[in-house]
């Protein structure tokens, strides 16, 4: 292995300077990340129709559900990483690394098989309006198939952020989605693939991602290794990290299958509704993402300081990233209040699309500040080993509150009503969230690798 450094080390200097010097690059990566699927939209929108914009919209959602256990399994993994991090047990983070590396693979290409089948009955199944089924199976089928890419790209990214270093990750994201923009103009705009160039754009880019990570890691990372030798599967490492990582799988998979739930509500309004929520929820899920990533920067920094065993910090790091998130979320929803139209634009000249859009965006959005909070409590729970709690609180706040105030609300205001629904849901999973975080129930149930 190459020399032991500790470049990302996030256990010393003052916690204002540590946690935003490691957390803006984290969200520039990742809310780059997300413009893959935003700029499918943007671009399907103006130049495809709203039919193909709806189809899109649908097979986000879809693909959600496909890839969230893995998802769930690499966030469990990274902890783990934070944590032998930070405690200088720099072997075992190449263990892990290959752990989860290997497993990412080779689920990921079995779901690629899976998707690929089943595409068209989970888009009967979610009832999808008709006249979007052909184009969202046409899609969903190309844009699954190079799943194991995303998941292969998430597990390198991922560990890289256990470790502290969100610079690099920043670099090879923004590579991807200039790529993914250039080919996106490129496929529909002047080749005319149709609906199936967005996704064709999306999994080219992605496998741009993972080239240049994996030249990286084998030409010049002081830790990490990539040959034959040192790719081996720890099952009891693994164990460690599934331990951690399965309520966060539990709760992705009830959360995506929750998410298709909700589809099936809002596809009964018709393609109007279904396109303006598949739009204001990529702009929603931009925002939501610079959350989690907050949530992730916080859970990296907790762990490290966790397996260092500076547990002052961890509060101090809390405090601090609460600030941060009041901020971000009061400012991100006046420029909604003010600008929300204007942005919906952006997606579709469809009036009716449009006001649907604004309206979604401001009910949700006048609860971003308490859903920041949740995920930012959720991220510290997590670097300490804990995540059972937020497993079943996101469950019950799903499947108890918003899927079944959707229904009902639905009956009785129309579209409105999903939109109150996910918003009442999101200030109940607030609530018991605060009074477990305050308990310190969490602090008992530390996994210390």
């Amino acid at each position: 292995m190459a020399a032991r450094d500790k470049t990302g080390d996030l256990t010393t200097g003052k916690v204002w300077k540590t946690i935003p010097a490691f957390v803006f690059p984290l969200l520039i990566g990742n809310v780059m990340l997300q413009m893959y699927n935003l700029v499918d939209s943007v671009i399907v929108g103006n130049f495809l129709g709203k039919e193909a914009l709806a189809a899109v919209s649908a097979s986000f959602f879809i693909y959600y559900f496909v890839i969230s256990l893995i998802i769930g399994v690499g966030s469990g993994i990274t902890v783990v990483i934070a944590q032998y991090f930070g405690a200088g047990r720099y072997d075992d983070v190449q263990r892990a690394f290959s752990s989860i590396l290997i497993f990412t693979v080779i689920a990921g290409v079995l779901l690629s098989v899976v998707g690929i089948a089943l595409a068209e009955p989970l888009f009967r199944l979610t009832k999808t309006p008709e006249d979007v089924v052909p184009l969202a199976v046409r899609y969903f089928r190309v844009y699954i198939g190079g799943t194991f890419i995303f998941i292969t790209l998430n597990s390198l990214l991922s560990t890289f952020r256990g470790m502290g270093d969100s610079r690099r990750p920043m670099v090879f994201i923004l590579i991807t989605a200039v790529l993914n923009v250039v080919l996106d103009v490129l496929f529909i705009i002047v080749f005319r693939f149709g609906v199936e160039g967005a996704a064709y754009a999306t999994v080219l880019a992605q496998a741009s991602g993972v080239v240049v990570a994996m030249v990286y890691l084998r030409s010049c990372h002081p830790l990490l290794s990539l040959r034959r030798r040192d790719l081996k599967f720890d099952y009891a490492l693994f164990r460690r990290g599934l331990k951690i990582g399965l309520p966060v799988s539990i709760q992705q998979c009830s959360l995506s299958v929750g998410l298709l739930a909700l589809l099936g509500v809002v596809n009964v309004f018709g393609t109007d509704t279904l396109t303006a929520y598949g739009a204001a929820g990529k702009i929603d899920s931009l925002i939501t993402q610079a959350i989690l990533t907050l949530s992730s920067a916080i859970s990296a920094f907790c762990g490290q300081n966790i397996g260092a065993g500076r547990f002052s910090r961890v509060s101090q790091g809390v405090r601090f990233a609460m600030v941060i998130n009041v901020f971000f979320s009061l400012t991100v929803f006046a420029m909604i209040f003010f600008f929300g139209h204007w942005i919906m634009k952006v997606f579709t000249p469809d009036p009716a699309v449009i006001s649907i859009g604004y309206e979604y965006l401001l009910t949700v959005g006048a609860v971003f500040v308490l859903n920041g909070a949740t995920n930012v409590m959720n991220g510290a729970m997590r670097g300490a080993g804990d995540t059972l709690f937020a497993m079943i609180n996101g469950i019950v706040s799903l499947w108890l509150i918003r899927i079944p105030l959707a229904y009902i609300l639905g009956d009785s205001l129309g579209y409105q009503g999903v939109w109150w629904a996910i918003s009442i849901s999101l200030v109940f999973g607030f609530i018991t969230t605060l009074i477990y975080y305050v308990s310190g129930r969490w602090k008992r149930r530390m996994i210390i690798c």
